[in-house]
């Protein structure tokens, strides 16, 4: 059984903006083809699109090391005391796998590594973990504050953890609990391997088409309250802001979203209709205010394939030359549409289950299947051929 994917592919004009930074404060850059690109990393958007599909589903996740901090917090608001509650959320993390989870016990059991969970009700389920065996957690609190010996303590060598007295089958449960985005990015647990979810989502970072250089912004402020005779600014800086037309790659492995869903495919393709919509509308948050970049994609194409998954990030190998009166898109548009007819050239469409475009650039694309004339029809058409069985044979493309 071959695996199938949808190919999302998106051209987009982005205005003077810095929609991600680096360690030295200025817009990322990658060179691709000898010539310097502006680069969006792929986790910068995957968040974004994560939040997105989380507002629109109201089912949160939280990718947190303060997850026991939360606990405890809950605790004492219960009326814990506060030994017991900073007790009770080191035994989540000491009861969590046969080994524990590492913390950090004089930052309230902060975990050394950053935890992805069901966000809605995990501080409510730990808590009642907590409070359904806080019998044991007080007398284990009690042994330790009197450094009493514990017969069951695990005196192996190279092991001197405390014993877990908490259930490990229900705090594990807590945290391995999935979400609709868990599902399509997956998530790793580090010591907590059943919680590990296989990402059905896999993104390319987004790139200019052509060379695109870092473009100085030099920024003054004004004291509004100056005194007499007082001349000058108050503040002085400079930004960096870029400007291009992005490649943008996404990817959704079908065939392994449904088997996480239980097979239900209705449910994994309205999960996939709606990672769509987030990866065409979401705008990166970096500088919003001063910028306001709010465009949406000129053009974005799928495809649906069985056997493996193709980007079409060869079109822009050459950076891409300005059109005779200026501007990108026009010549990015073409370059995309001339991979593709290269791409089914060399590889054949055996496998090709389905593909189309929407754009508002005149002129149709040869090479990119059906051409519909909105972002809503695109998906639609996009799903249809996503559900096809496969046969070997393409379905008709929904108008």
């Amino acid at each position: 059984m071959h695996t199938r994917y949808l190919d999302i592919h998106m051209l987009e004009h982005r205005p003077p903006s810095c929609l991600n930074r680096g360690e030295h404060d200025v817009p990322k850059t990658m060179t691709v083809g000898n010539a310097k690109r502006i680069m969006v990393p792929a986790q910068t958007q995957r968040r974004q699109w994560r939040l997105a599909l989380e507002n629109t589903l109201e089912e949160p996740a939280a990718r947190t090391r303060d997850l026991l901090l939360h606990v405890a917090e809950a605790l004492r608001a219960a009326g814990w005391p506060e030994d017991l509650a900073h007790f009770a959320a080191g035994q989540i993390a000491r009861s969590a796998t046969a080994k524990g989870l590492d913390t950090d016990p004089t930052q309230g059991h902060r975990t050394k590594a950053l935890l992805l969970v069901a966000a809605d009700s995990i501080v409510e389920d730990l808590a009642t973990v907590c409070t359904n065996h806080r019998a044991a957690l007080e007398k284990g609190l009690a042994r330790l504050q009197k450094k009493e010996p514990d017969d069951s303590a695990d005196t192996k060598p190279g092991r001197g953890k405390p014993p877990a007295l908490l259930p490990t089958d229900k705090v594990a449960a807590c945290l391995s609990r999935p979400t609709a985005t868990i599902h399509l990015f997956g998530r790793m647990l580090a010591g907590l391997t059943d919680a590990d979810v296989p990402s059905a989502v896999q993104t390319a970072p987004a790139l200019t088409t052509h060379k695109s250089d870092l473009q100085p912004d030099f920024v003054t402020a004004v004291d509004d309250w100056l005194g007499a005779g007082d001349r000058g600014s108050a503040f002085m800086d400079t930004s960096f802001l870029t400007s291009g037309v992005f490649y943008r790659f996404t990817t959704v492995n079908l065939t392994d979203l449904t088997r996480k869903l239980d097979g239900d495919q209705n449910q994994a393709l309205r999960l996939t209709g709606l990672f769509m919509r987030a990866a065409i509308m979401t705008v990166l948050p970096a500088k919003q205010t001063s910028t306001a970049p709010h465009t949406v994609p000129d053009l974005v194409a799928y495809a649906v394939r069985d056997g493996r998954p193709v980007t079409y990030a060869s079109a822009f190998e050459q950076p891409v030359q300005a059109a005779p009166g200026g501007g990108y898109l026009t010549p990015s548009y073409h370059a995309l549409d001339t991979c593709a007819g290269i791409t089914h050239r060399l590889t054949g469409t055996s496998d090709l289950v389905g593909h189309g475009y929407a754009t508002a650039r005149t002129g149709d694309a040869a090479h990119l299947g059906t051409r519909h004339d909105s972002f809503d029809a695109l998906i639609a058409a996009a799903l249809i051929n996503a559900a096809a069985e496969a046969t070997g044979q393409t379905p008709a493309d929904a108008a």
